[in-house]
């Protein structure tokens, strides 16, 4: 008996917290972006990138605080090419276990003219802050953005610099989603072959889904001899997203005999990351998603259910539990207790502390008063709901009525406690919503202008939840707001003023338009 030989091991570096935050609308608070670091690590993620120290002071105590809690993954953060920058970077991450600088600087004829800088004084900036970081930090990852519309032989000359300065992860980033996969194996084929010390630094792609391809070109570049993925959770980034962790994982897990490589994720706890993520994030995973999609093992032709029934593996190709979903989707009812409530949320991903399940037990046994049988999905809404709106909010939904009709204006009664104190006004709108949402403005007067109102029906029938999701922009700060209500228009107001209530939090800690991502790296 032979031992088989160990596969080749593919890094996987996730930048949900930095690249995917990027995302109009996608800001995170301080709690969110731990919580999510800390499931990412536990997930076996082998690099983190945290965030942009220098971006904004609450970037800034985001990844310090991520880099001191981190048991197992690389903690990285982002710089541009500048002493200040790479200075900021590693103060933020040098308590980490294990820290990492990612410095970048954009190669491409389009991206040089922004600095103005000629080639060669452009090599000169790379080797100087490159050595800088590298005297810091022994782990130093360097990235030439917009790498795949560089000319060749510039890119070559510019890698073969960084590495010679010090750098061991050189990223050759698709900042616009451009490439193609035989492209993008190329490009990785031709630095390894053509730049000295190539052999003796890991390659990262990082690929950008513009053109539908991220997977596709990062998978590309990883049989090409990449060792690094760059990647997100749910695919989240700037315009079309990023490369989808759940995706390159499981491909490389699911076609192991063409892509014979290993990664350290547990994939078992992809679907509570994704669900976690769509929650903080506010952005709803589309139900045909690869991997982490409603319908991704769901099967509503006859042909393919008896197919199913027969054989499961006849129609799916990877099994629901290595993702993490629940084999087992047993519907609990208004007789269930709070011992099988808390079991059920445990298996789902939610471990709660002693009042956050009390508060989510009344509301699960109010939920199964109104509904026959209550799912997974709906107890995933609850907990999510309970996690955004805290008992010490700004504005709480005390009473709301809505008149409604074929008839119009509708109208709505609405009383609110504001800083403990209940306001109530009465309102007119186009539709119940509007209504509603008026009340809101002329109890609680803001600037804010709404850009995104997205109802999302969490399970089938006319008595199911609806998850609403709401963002808001004020001043540049922009926030999401959720809520889960069997019924759609309280649902829809108390979103609206979770994201009120984060607005509050980020005026009262920061000046107009500190916590914007004012410098964004468009990798």
């Amino acid at each position: 008996m032979t031992d088989t030989a160990p596969q080749p091991r593919v890094l996987i570096f996730d930048t949900t917290l930095r690249d995917g935050e990027q995302s109009p609308g996608a800001t995170m608070t301080h709690d969110e972006k731990l919580e999510i670091a800390s499931l990412l690590d536990e997930m076996g993620v082998d690099v983190i990138e945290a965030g942009f120290p220098i971006a904004s002071e609450g970037d800034f105590q985001a990844v310090s605080e991520i880099a001191r809690n981190s048991r197992n993954s690389t903690i990285c953060g982002l710089s541009r090419a500048n002493v200040k920058d790479i200075d900021r970077c590693w103060e933020a991450v040098r308590n980490a276990k294990s820290p990492r600088i990612h410095t970048f600087i954009g190669t491409s004829p389009l991206h040089r003219a922004i600095p103005n800088l000629s080639m060669d004084q452009m090599a000169e900036l790379i080797h100087e802050t490159v050595t800088h970081a590298r005297n810091l930090c022994d782990n130093v990852q360097w990235s030439a953005m917009d790498a795949t519309r560089t000319e060749y032989d510039y890119l070559c000359r510019v890698v073969e610099i960084a590495i010679k300065a010090g750098a061991t992860t050189i990223n050759i980033p698709d900042t616009v989603g451009y490439t193609y996969p035989f492209e993008s194996a190329n490009l990785i084929r031709m630095l390894l072959e053509r730049v000295p010390g190539a052999d003796s630094v890991i390659f990262s792609t990082h690929c950008h889904n513009d053109l539908g391809m991220a997977t596709a070109n990062s998978l590309a570049a990883v049989e090409a001899g990449a060792r690094q993925i760059e990647c997100t959770i749910n695919g989240l980034g700037e315009r079309a997203g990023n490369a989808a962790l759940e995706e390159v994982v499981m491909a490389m897990r699911v076609r192991n005999d063409i892509l014979p490589y290993e990664t350290g994720i547990d994939t078992t706890k992809i679907m509570h990351l994704s669900r976690r993520v769509s929650t903080v994030s506010g952005f709803v995973v589309q139900p045909n998603k690869a991997i982490v999609g409603k319908n991704a093992f769901l099967h509503e032709s006859g042909i393919h259910q008896d197919g199913v029934l027969k054989n499961v593996e006849t129609f799916e190709i990877m099994k629901p539990e290595h993702i993490g979903l629940t084999a087992k989707n047993i519907a609990m009812g208004k007789h269930s207790g709070r011992a099988a409530l808390r079991a059920k949320l445990k298996e789902l991903g939610f471990d709660l502390g002693q009042n956050q399940l009390n508060d989510v037990f009344v509301r699960f046994k109010a939920l199964a008063d109104r509904k026959k049988e209550v799912y997974d999905e709906d107890l995933i809404a609850l907990a999510a709901d309970q996690a955004a709106n805290a008992e010490n909010d700004t504005l709480q939904l005390k009473r709301l009525r809505v008149i409604s009709g074929t008839e119009g204006p509708q109208e709505a009664e609405m009383t609110l406690v504001i800083d403990g104190e209940e306001k109530g006004i009465d309102a007119t709108g186009d539709g119940p919503v509007d209504a509603a949402f008026n009340c809101v403005k002329m109890l609680f007067p803001h600037k804010a202008r709404l850009q995104l109102y997205q109802v999302h029906a969490v399970t089938e029938g006319t008595d199911a939840q609806a998850t609403v999701s709401v963002r808001l922009e004020e001043d540049g700060r922009i926030v999401t707001g959720q809520a889960a209500d069997t019924d759609t228009i309280v649902a829809s107001v108390k979103a609206y003023i979770n994201a009120l209530n984060r607005l509050v939090v980020r005026r009262a800690k920061t000046a107009p338009g500190d916590d914007v991502k004012t410098i964004k790296y468009h990798s």
